[in-house]
């Protein structure tokens, strides 16, 4: 964490309160291309966090961007991103989708199905355009030490790889839908520099396998990415320049023999996790048999990935106290802080954010901070539920604060909303 003050943000901007550190994310994004090879280019993965300032700070700091929607794809075009920058992911396109890609111009579509490739020459057709695609491929096997594995078993993603060896030259045969390399994304939240490794190699040996069968042009090769973030107890960062010392050299090799390519990474969680900070205020602390807890006014509404969901163990997130304690106050250091069990303000035992976590005494007006909370936050969580709405979102540079979401109000919530008044009761009379 750097030098904010996070007292005085949500004094200004109230809590639950996202804050993200722009220098944080300029610094991780700039750290990244300095160590990876020159020829490998890193597209931030929207997915991640859509904020449209989040973006600005990583593409002032040189990234490209990876968008699934409509809306993300408006986003990085009005942040400034030029359509031969941007890469369209997605299992299940919709033809609005597409078409718009088509219309934009992007780099790429990365194509997930048959199917899709056959729309895609459809669309490209009735346009009358040529669009780029790189054929996202399902790897036939798995390379362990990722958090979350996305290929090497049956999965919605991509095109089994043994199915693209199959259709051999037939690929370099459609007219508009001009499948010009590939992608491979085979885990994520990967914190082991030599698993990088082995994906990397995988990935470039299987393009070159591809190109090979199937007479396409590799003038684009994304090897995925999947670079981590240490959450929980006993996880380490990933140290980029571990993770350039892997493949720098295999990116070398593969960039000598195909200098025409376009080499991509992507990343997310890596470029955005650790510039956020959920800040909670604390509205009530109670005991339950023995246990104390603190009630928030966020919780996991907010902040999904915090609750640990797919995970049999509730892990925390790390989180410290943000409020300043006077001289002398709570500075023991033979009493041992904590536990406490931090929940938001839901209807529901699930809403725990954390679970016996070691926090100083907690009392009513305390702020507590969510830390690495910069990835997967308000966009994937259920903002919406008892009606809560999104909290403001607050970017931090150069020790200014600049507001770059609004925080959701009632009206906001009750706008897109139509009310339908029954004609008659349950008891078959006119509504009074």
């Amino acid at each position: 964490m750097t030098d904010i003050d996070y007292q005085d943000l949500a004094e200004r901007f109230g809590t639950p309160l996202y804050v993200y550190d722009g220098d944080v994310l300029h610094d991780t994004i700039t750290g990244l291309r300095a160590v990876l090879h020159p020829a490998i280019e890193v597209f931030y993965s929207l997915k991640a966090n859509p904020n449209i300032s989040v973006f600005a700070a990583l593409h002032h700091g040189g990234a490209r961007a990876e968008v699934s929607s409509i809306v993300e794809l408006q986003t990085v075009l009005k942040a400034g991103a030029r359509p031969d920058d941007i890469i369209f992911l997605g299992p299940g396109k919709s033809q609005e989708e597409l078409r718009a890609c088509l219309d934009t111009g992007v780099y790429a579509i990365v194509c997930e199905s048959f199917d899709e490739l056959d729309d895609i020459e459809r669309l490209g057709a009735e346009l009358g355009k040529q669009q780029r695609v790189l054929l996202r491929i399902n790897p036939t096997c798995a390379i362990s030490g990722s958090r979350l594995t996305m290929g090497g078993k049956p999965r919605q993603f991509g095109i089994d790889e043994a199915q693209v060896l199959a259709a051999g030259p037939r690929l370099a045969e459609y007219r508009h839908a001009d499948v010009a390399g590939i992608q491979v994304y085979m885990g994520t939240r990967i914190l082991d520099a030599e698993v990088i490794g082995k994906n990397t190699r995988y990935a470039l040996d299987l393009a070159e396998r591809v190109a090979a069968e199937t007479g396409i042009r590799l003038e684009a090769v994304d090897i995925g990415g999947g670079l981590g973030v240490a959450y929980f107890e006993g996880e380490d960062d990933l140290d980029a320049a571990d993770v350039a010392a892997e493949i720098n050299p295999m990116l070398e090799a593969f960039h000598r023999a195909h200098p025409a390519t376009r080499l991509i990474m992507e990343s997310g969680r890596f470029l955005a996790g650790r510039a956020g900070v959920y800040v909670l205020g604390v509205r009530y602390v109670k005991e339950s048999m023995g246990e104390r807890f603190a009630i928030a006014d966020g919780g996991t509404h907010h902040h999904m990935a915090a609750v640990g969901i797919g995970s049999f163990v509730k892990r925390n997130f790390p989180a410290v106290l943000l409020t300043p304690r006077a001289a002398g106050e709570d500075t023991d250091d033979t009493v041992e802080p904590g536990p406490w069990t931090v929940t938001g303000p839901l209807c529901t035992p699930n809403d725990t954010l954390l679970k016996q976590v070691k926090l100083p005494d907690l009392r009513p007006g305390d702020l507590v901070g969510v830390l690495n909370s910069g990835a997967y936050g308000p966009s994937a969580s259920p903002g919406l539920f008892l009606s809560h709405g999104f909290p403001a979102e607050v970017l931090v540079r150069g020790g200014a604060a600049f507001l770059v979401r609004d925080r959701d109000e009632p009206a906001d919530l009750l706008r897109k909303q139509h009310l339908h008044q029954p004609l008659t009761d349950s008891m078959g009379s006119e509504p009074r």
